[in-house]
């Protein structure tokens, strides 16, 4: 597939970082991990992908650090934030930094992929299928 979109997952906690990449994969996404914004930042650089997933609260580099990086660079990709944090005020500086949109801990994977599809402007029925697929690949 050549207009497969790429997504850098970086997340610190593994069973989270496995079950997301494994719902991305499962909607056509190539999907590169990072288990913490230091990795994630060489990552960004390295292979230029087309949306960030990145979560707040993070050894070594956490989520908004990558934000203030993300933000300096040319051509920045789409940015979503996940957080169990409830704070009010790190989601305002989120969306100051520029995210395209900011999940709390848990989430549905559905809200993810409507998200995902939001912040690439995929069109509703790449991401109906998508679902379609992850479902019964879960099955």
């Amino acid at each position: 597939m050549g207009s497969q979109r790429t997504i850098l997952l970086i997340e610190d906690d593994r069973e989270i970082s496995s079950t997301i990449q494994g719902v991305l994969q499962a909607a056509g996404y190539r999907v590169v991990n990072a288990p913490n914004g230091l990795e994630g930042q060489k990552l960004v650089e390295s292979e230029r992908p087309d949306l960030v997933i990145t979560d707040m609260m993070m050894p070594r580099m956490g989520g908004f650090p990558i934000l203030e990086f993300l933000r300096k660079l040319e051509n920045p990709p789409r940015v979503i934030m996940i957080t169990a944090n409830e704070g009010g005020r790190h989601k305002a500086y989120a969306e100051m930094l520029g995210v395209d949109d900011y999940l709390r801990k848990p989430f549905a994977m559905d809200l993810l992929l409507e998200s995902i599809d939001r912040a690439l402007g995929t069109s509703k029925k790449t991401a109906t299928a998508a679902k379609t697929k992850a479902a019964k690949k879960k099955s």
